[in-house]
């Protein structure tokens, strides 16, 4: 992600925000800052994998990109199996 912020204002309910004052107090956050932004990095990392997950889903019932894909495949077989036996030893 980038190092570049932004500062921003949000809303959390008080208890959440009470949880996260305590647990940074015991040391298992560095900051309520710190969590909410592993919080949200993790959030989008989901949805960027839905996301994508989709869009092979739909690129699966692709019969050209299906037929590609294979082509792929069988042009790197070959190289796929050596590198298989060098892993091996």
């Amino acid at each position: 992600m980038s190092r570049v912020v932004k500062n921003y204002t949000f809303s959390l309910p008080i208890e959440l925000h009470q949880k996260l004052k305590q647990y940074s107090t015991e040391g298992h956050i560095p900051s309520v800052n710190a969590a909410v932004k592993e919080a949200l990095e993790s959030y989008v990392k989901g949805i960027e994998k839905q996301y994508l997950y989709k869009k092979m889903k739909e690129a699966s019932q692709d019969s050209m990109f299906m037929e590609d894909l294979k082509k792929s495949m069988d042009d790197f077989s070959y190289s796929d199996f050596e590198a298989t036996k060098e892993n091996e030893q």
